[in-house]
């Protein structure tokens, strides 16, 4: 993989990028994530070995997100001006429906049109808060989204944006003084009604890479997203203008739409590269449109007749995929089952092959905002994408747009639940060498409380969820407590009673039905800890 090329940053924000290192140096000094030791800071044996591998663990580790959208106030917040109050109250109504709703990842929309749903010395605040670009909140909304997620036991992984600057009307003729393209006018293209940051300028793509890198850097974060706007759709009549970058940039390539592929290619690799450097737990992933090319373009393409993100946004998949400079891959799948032009089934198998053996997760991106049209009817309209889709082995989860969608629509929401999510899903786990990075949980307690069990434990400083599971009736009899044996037993998928990042939960199964409760810690990379001892609420 190779480093970041150096760009000469350009007077007009190298005054931001310097606030920027010496945030992101404070930020390296004074980590305590990965602390080793538990919430008495006592060291733990655990820290720093292998977690166990047992043969059940894919059957509950898997991707439940769902997309929660600012821009022009989709979702949240539900229109612009509303109070620091007001916003954070519907936020956590749309974090307390995803636990409700079975999820286990949000994916908030931070940088909708190249400005921040965040505090940002870099970018300007964005307009869908306060009807102002640049007008502040009151509040850090990502800052918050993060905390209340993850006490949830929801993962919140931050969408971004990386080249929209949005529609002429009312986006680009009201950008605030600070916005970067009102400083760098060069980096500014505009196509149709909207406009765009030129991705062959390498400033923007330096620009973009330090924007991504300032919130990994100053967030926890679970993971960094985008979605399928690289260059534009392609729209009749209309030609994107980056001569003057292909002129001083595209020498080596034999045509511009190599350049441009290439250019994209850059920031993947960039981003994905910084990552690592800093926080290398943050997975990386992007939500590509649907189809890669069609088997009549290409051979190696799907078999469907639609437009192709290769040739028309420039997006080049398969090579991110190929390379690693994506952790995983959530294509757009936006077609039912058995539609002519672009198949759901043919396209879950394309796709399903193109990760195979690469290490690269598959997500797929679910149509929950075509529920009721044509082909979206009935209270199974999402189970029976799943129904395929999830029998393939490479598919690790789904992802849905919108949240908002998935809200509107109790009766699909409930069958899907019914369906494929009637148990609890650990996050997806981010590979890594490093070995453990949190240890046993202790201080495990189960007191009975009517029809319910409250579990409660010492919160550890490593861990950013936790695990409960209720153990059958026999619990661990006859196995050694300390043994690979016993932990796959208990950790089984269908005893995993809920995920949390707090130090309590409420198990409203009867108490019959258990033999105790044992907990795990996860830590950053979502690997999980050992088991705690079994507390049983009837000793």
């Amino acid at each position: 993989m190779r480093s970041v090329a150096r760009v000469v940053t350009p007077p007009t924000t190298r005054a931001r990028w310097a606030a920027v290192a010496a945030a992101t140096a404070a930020l390296a000094s004074g980590c305590t994530l990965l602390g080793g030791g538990g919430g008495d800071g006592t060291a733990d044996e655990a820290v720093g070995t292998a977690p166990v591998q047992c043969a059940t663990d894919g059957d509950k580790q898997q991707m439940r997100g769902a997309w929660l959208t600012t821009v022009r106030n989709i979702d949240w917040p539900s229109e612009p001006g509303l109070s620091g109050r007001e916003q954070r109250d519907e936020l956590d109504a749309y974090l307390d429906d995803a636990v409700d709703m079975g999820l286990n990842a949000v994916f908030l929309h931070t940088r909708p049109t190249a400005d921040a749903v965040y505090e940002s010395d870099l970018e300007p605040w964005a307009r869908y808060l306060t009807g102002e670009q640049g007008g502040d909140p009151g509040y850090d909304p990502l800052e918050y989204a993060v905390e209340e997620a993850h006490r949830r036991g929801l993962e919140l992984h931050a969408w971004f944006n990386p080249y929209r600057v949005g529609f002429q009307d009312p986006d680009i003729e009201n950008l605030a003084e600070d916005h970067p393209v009102q400083e760098n006018p060069e980096w500014l293209v505009d196509y149709g009604d909207e406009g765009y940051l030129d991705p062959g300028n390498p400033e923007v793509r330096e620009w973009v890479t330090a924007v991504i890198m300032d919130v990994v850097d100053r967030y926890e974060v679970d993971g960094v997203h985008f979605d399928d706007f690289f260059y534009p759709y392609p729209e009749d009549g209309e030609e994107f203008d980056d001569d003057a970058s292909w002129e001083e940039h595209g020498g080596d390539f034999d045509s511009r739409a190599d350049w441009r592929r290439d250019n994209v290619d850059q920031l993947m690799r960039d981003v994905h590269f910084q990552i690592e450097q800093s926080k290398p737990w943050v997975s990386f992933g992007v939500s590509p449109f649907g189809i890669w090319r069609n088997d009549s373009t290409d051979g190696s393409g799907s078999p469907t007749s639609g437009l192709e993100s290769y040739d028309a946004q420039y997006a080049d998949t398969r090579t991110w995929i190929q390379e690693g400079t994506v952790d995983y891959v959530a294509p757009q799948l936006y077609w039912e089952r058995g539609f002519d032009n672009a198949d759901y089934e043919a396209l879950a198998d394309w796709w399903a092959n193109e990760v195979d053996g690469t290490g690269v997760d598959l997500y797929i991106g679910q149509a929950a905002y075509r529920l009721g049209e044509d082909g979206w009817t009935g209270a199974d309209a999402l189970s029976r994408q799943l129904d395929y889709s999830g029998e393939l082995e490479q598919v690790a989860g789904d992802v849905y747009f919108s949240i908002k969608s998935l809200r509107e629509n109790a009766e699909a929401v409930e069958d899907l639940r019914g369906a494929h999510y009637a148990r609890p899903a650990l996050p997806a786990r981010v590979e890594s060498d490093e070995g453990l990075l949190t240890g046993t949980v202790g201080g495990v307690s189960a007191q009975e409380d009517g029809d319910r069990v409250e579990v409660a434990w010492q919160a550890r400083d490593d861990a950013r969820f936790y695990a409960v599971y209720r153990l059958p009736e026999g619990g661990l009899d006859g196995l050694d407590p300390e043994s690979q044996e016993a932990h796959c037993a208990a950790v089984a998928p269908e005893n995993l009673v809920g995920v949390t990042g707090e130090d309590t939960l409420t198990d409203t199964a009867p108490v019959a039905d258990g033999a105790g409760y044992v907990v795990t810690a996860l830590d950053a990379y979502r690997a999980e800890g050992p088991i705690s001892e079994v507390a049983d609420p009837r000793s």
